[in-house]
């Protein structure tokens, strides 16, 4: 199975993460170079989440919390995004790369699905939750 191609969120960094994923094959942009630096800094949630929408890319994040920002929901929700969030937030750079990377046909198999759709990726699972 291809790659599809994932919209990265500046929470899970611009350098290690897409390395690892992008020498494991994965295929992916990252917020830094969508947007360039320093403006990828001033970039709301809701505007690359509707990118991210737009292009069809799923999301990688490490921001469960997500589900909870009323504004944050509705901009995934409204744009249609599959977006698959890392269970912890306190991993080094590699460990997150690496949970990704543990999970990467039912990742990919979801990220390929269609509508929105919130995912949390754990050493042991990836779950579907509520949005």
């Amino acid at each position: 199975m291809d790659s599809p191609h994932f919209f990265v969120d500046r929470s899970l960094g611009g350098v290690t993460v897409p390395r690892l994923l992008r020498e494991a094959d994965w295929e992916l942009t990252t917020l830094v170079e969508h947007y360039g630096k320093p403006a990828d800094e001033d970039v709301a949630d809701v505007d690359w989440l509707a990118l991210a929408g737009q292009n069809n890319w799923p999301v990688l994040m490490k921001d469960e919390k997500i589900r909870y920002r009323a504004a944050e929901r509705a901009a995934l929700v409204d744009a249609g995004v599959r977006a698959f969030c890392l269970a912890s937030g306190n991993l080094k750079s590699a460990d997150m790369a690496e949970l990704f990377i543990q999970h990467r046909a039912t990742i990919w198999q979801r990220a390929s699905g269609d509508g929105p759709g919130l995912w949390v990726v754990s050493r042991s699972e990836v779950r579907r939750t509520d949005v």
